[in-house]
């Protein structure tokens, strides 16, 4: 008995595929490479942020990716590891940023994202850098992690100090403030004489009366 030809054997057909949403690629290479295997747990959070913000684009604007530091603990990291980890998945090579600008919202700009191992949409796009293939031992990649994590931008560090005291010492402002004196109830503050009643009125001297009707005492009862 012959058996029957596999769909996938046949020529000119196409397998379908069978992940029915949308998923994201990444290299076996790349999941056993030193850089990959000594990233945080922060810096996985945000290399998947970015591959995320790169989905919600269709694929497109890869490099020029918005996204904030309030995204980013919206998807679940702890604002103090934000910035490290931004820090470390960028040296060890798998995201490229384009630092945003702070200040006043008419001024300010946000960080643009990029993943370094997704392929473009587009064919024409040059293929990915894969930079983390720079990283050829374990003990770099350790090395590398450790110092990104540790290299403070200086000016980032005195810029969210600035903001700091500027926002306890409008909070000290608003405290002090004189409060406005409270309004009296006009219940309080209403002078009108209180009308006596009959029960708090004077009392009259009560009229003495005689003890005969004619008037005079009966002379015959003095004695």
């Amino acid at each position: 008995m012959r058996s029957r030809p596999q769909p996938s054997s046949i020529p000119g057909h196409r397998r379908r595929n069978r992940i029915s949403g949308q998923f994201a690629a990444r290299l076996i290479e790349m999941l056993e490479s030193p850089a990959y295997r000594v990233l945080s747990r922060s810096a996985h959070m945000v290399i998947s942020r970015v591959e995320i913000e790169l989905a919600h684009h269709g694929g497109n604007d890869n490099g020029r990716l918005p996204i904030t530091t309030e995204d980013f603990i919206a998807y679940g990291m702890d604002r103090s590891s934000v910035a490290p980890a931004i820090r470390e998945a960028e040296a060890l090579g798998f995201i490229t940023l384009e630092r945003g600008r702070g200040g006043n919202a008419e001024h300010r700009a946000p960080s643009l994202f990029g993943s370094t191992f997704t392929n473009h949409r587009d064919s024409c796009r040059p293929p990915p850098s894969h930079d983390w293939r720079k990283i050829k031992t374990l003990e770099e990649a350790e090395q590398v992690a450790r110092a990104s994590r540790h290299a403070k931008d200086q000016r980032a560090v005195e810029h969210g100090k600035r903001n700091w005291l500027s926002r306890q010492q409008n909070q000290k402002t608003g405290m002090e403030k004189p409060q406005p004196p409270a309004r009296k109830n006009p219940t309080e503050t209403s002078k009108v004489p209180v009308r006596k009643t009959p029960t708090t009125g004077a009392v009259e001297k009560p009229i003495l009366l005689s003890i005969s009707r004619g008037g005079d005492p009966d002379p015959s009862l003095a004695s």
